[in-house]
């Protein structure tokens, strides 16, 4: 797939590498082509290209918005014509307001004309982006939306970036609970002084 990232930090970073590395063609929107963050990336992968947002949104099939939250206004005028394209939020609002909406998701269904965007890749640290092994153990990753094509295409990219399963959270009216799941993680890495190296996995008895 051709995949636009728009937020090239330490998240869009780590899963612009992570599915360049899994094949996949990835396209990084940007303001600056020759911000450091942008060339972290690059730099680690010359296969990675850079253009403008507009650009990138037109050319790419997906397009992972992975910035902070405050600028997803800014950004959604940005993007151009995206009903047909796939967007998968992977900012938060926690803390920080999202164009007066209660978050990113809810501004880029008003503020776009996507058909299929899809909540995913908020729930953990930068760094089990990067890796998502544990031993012999994969992180899970979690999605909400309505659109089942993108929790589809979300769902295979969380496995091709190398995480078990991808767990359906349930509609856009559960976007704010998966919201309240980051907190979880925050709490405990942070807060609780666990240290940013731990993840969730839904595990069964047999």
């Amino acid at each position: 797939m051709k995949i636009a990232i728009i937020g090239a930090g330490n998240v869009g970073g780590a899963l612009a590498l992570g599915w360049a590395k899994a094949g996949h063609e990835i396209i990084i929107g940007a303001k600056d082509p020759n911000s450091a963050k942008v060339k972290k990336v690059t730099s680690q992968n010359s296969g990675i290209k850079v253009t403008s947002v507009k650009d990138a949104s037109n050319e790419a099939e997906v397009i992972l918005i992975a910035a902070t939250s405050s600028a997803v206004e800014e950004i959604s005028k940005e993007l151009g014509d995206v009903k047909n394209k796939i967007i998968i939020d992977a900012m938060n609002s926690i803390a920080v307001e999202s164009a007066g909406y209660q978050n990113s998701f809810e501004a880029l269904k008003s503020l776009t004309n996507c058909e299929n965007i899809v909540k995913c890749f908020n729930t953990t640290g930068f760094e089990n982006m990067a890796n998502p092994k544990y031993g012999n153990t994969s992180l899970d990753m979690f999605m909400a939306g309505d659109s089942i094509k993108g929790k589809q295409v979300a769902s295979r990219l969380a496995r091709d970036a190398g995480s078990a399963e991808g767990y359906d959270f349930g509609g856009d009216d559960k976007v704010a609970l998966l919201e309240q799941f980051t907190l979880v993680w925050i709490n405990l890495a942070i807060f609780q002084k666990q240290g940013r190296n731990i993840a969730f996995k839904v595990i069964r008895k047999q």
